[in-house]
């Protein structure tokens, strides 16, 4: 049979023949090529770029314990809240005037002038507040379950590192509406930085950038804000790539023995993941139109005067567990660093916690402890709101005193021995079903 012209030099290129591939490449190119004439478009394009390819590995195909409950929807909906707050946050930014003089007043030219400015900004209250009550019941999950322990050591990480970044996040949006409670709030904040022993006079300057809380401040602020939100999807990047190479933890804690013990991710945690989206999206709806005043500060509605305190300063609730130490605390340096270890302590979780055994429903103690913990962050919380005073002193330094005692002391001595509950033999057996 006669060769067509230039045949065997586009053989050599696409199609050598090497150990794995005897055929001969005069039989092997035709085949190939009627098989992507076939495909069209989109295996022309996943060949050359893996997109298709990379989303139905990790996103349809990816293979997930059976057994997770509906504490594993507080993934999908963090991450449908961020996408909710970016594209929000852009359309704010770009009628914001970072100025002590222009603040307040372009905000009120959001919700009275700009045409849906109103709703724009409804939605990224909203969204800002149950963003921060899903990550911590997301957080609290992790530490329930067990999920900080080997193999997921660096998945443990970078969500605390984003707990940090969306906290900093909050506080720089919750200062830039420059109301009553916002420019008290960064007050007490900036001056709390400044009593901290040998840095705290520059770390105070750097924020406020001059002697005064003012233009200078609020754009770095307003900056920070805008900055740090970006940088935040960047680690939910991180995170979201430590979760597929490490794999879900699930509430047995315990590995999958074989592919009957886990479920692709589609079609089953993709519905899983929309029911709990809808329920969501009910609460934030609820939220938002009929009970706006449980999210926000009435005080925080009058702008900014230097020469008038608020009868009682208080940040947004998913602060007050650690404004609560800041108060409960006798010295100001010592509170703040109180509030900081409360959060840092987490960071030594993987290795202050020494049992083999993941999930708390097998560790009776620590699980009587870590809802100890739930109890005491909340009571935090509530002396934090009452400025911890009288009897709630009392309670928010018992609360911190628990907090930090079953983390650096009861967790490490119990995890070496206490006597746990027999672990089930697999996911699937544990259900009942046959392996």
């Amino acid at each position: 049979m006669k060769a067509v012209p230039g045949y065997e030099r586009e053989t050599r290129i696409f199609l050598p023949m090497t150990a794995k591939n005897p055929t001969p490449p005069e039989r092997a190119l035709p085949e190939q090529t009627d098989r992507n004439a076939g495909q069209g478009l989109a295996s022309w394009l996943d060949q050359r770029l893996p997109l298709i390819s990379f989303m139905r590995a990790e996103y349809i195909d990816f293979r997930l314990p059976r057994n997770l409950n509906w504490l594993w929807n507080f993934g999908a909906i963090l991450s449908v809240v961020l996408v909710l707050m970016l594209a929000t946050g852009v359309f704010l930014a770009m009628n914001y005037t970072p100025t002590s003089t222009g603040a307040f007043a372009s905000v009120e030219a959001i919700d009275r002038q700009l045409a849906g400015g109103w709703l724009l900004r409804a939605m990224h209250m909203t969204g800002a507040n149950l963003f921060l009550a899903a990550l911590y019941i997301h957080l609290f999950r992790g530490l329930y379950y067990g999920s900080y322990k080997n193999p997921r050591e660096i998945l443990w990480l970078t969500g605390l590192l984003l707990l940090l970044m969306i906290m900093a996040t909050a506080f720089a949006g919750y200062i830039l509406p420059w109301g009553q409670m916002s420019y008290w709030g960064a007050d007490v904040i900036t001056r709390a930085v400044g009593a901290v022993p040998f840095l705290g006079a520059s770390l105070e300057h750097v924020l406020t950038g001059s002697d005064h809380l003012g233009d200078i401040f609020l754009h770095r602020f307003f900056v920070l804000h805008f900055v740090m939100a970006f940088l935040v999807v960047g680690v939910v990047g991180l995170h979201v790539l430590a979760l597929h190479i490490s794999g879900s933890n699930n509430p047995l804690g315990i590995e999958p023995k074989s592919r009957a013990d886990t479920l692709p991710f589609h079609p089953y945690y993709t519905t899983k993941d929309l029911v709990g989206l809808l329920v969501f999206a009910m609460i934030f709806a609820a939220l938002m139109f009929f009970w706006p005043g449980l999210l926000t500060e009435p005080d925080n509605y009058l702008p900014a005067d230097p020469l008038h305190t608020p009868a009682e300063i208080q940040p947004e609730w998913y602060f007050l567990p650690f404004y609560g130490l800041l108060q409960s605390v006798p010295s100001k340096s010592g509170g703040l660093f109180a509030a900081a270890a409360s959060l840092l302590v987490l960071f030594a979780l993987p290795w202050l916690d020494r049992s083999p055994v993941r999930s708390m429903r097998f560790r009776p103690l620590c699980r009587a402890g870590v809802l100890g913990v739930a109890v005491a962050f909340t009571a935090l919380a509530l002396a934090g709101k009452h400025h911890a005073e009288g009897g709630w002193l009392v309670v928010g330094r018992l609360a911190a005193l628990y907090y930090f005692g079953y983390f650096l002391v009861l967790l490490p001595l119990v995890s070496r021995r206490e006597k746990t509950r027999p672990l089930p033999a697999s996911i699937t057996a544990a259900q009942g079903e046959p392996s």
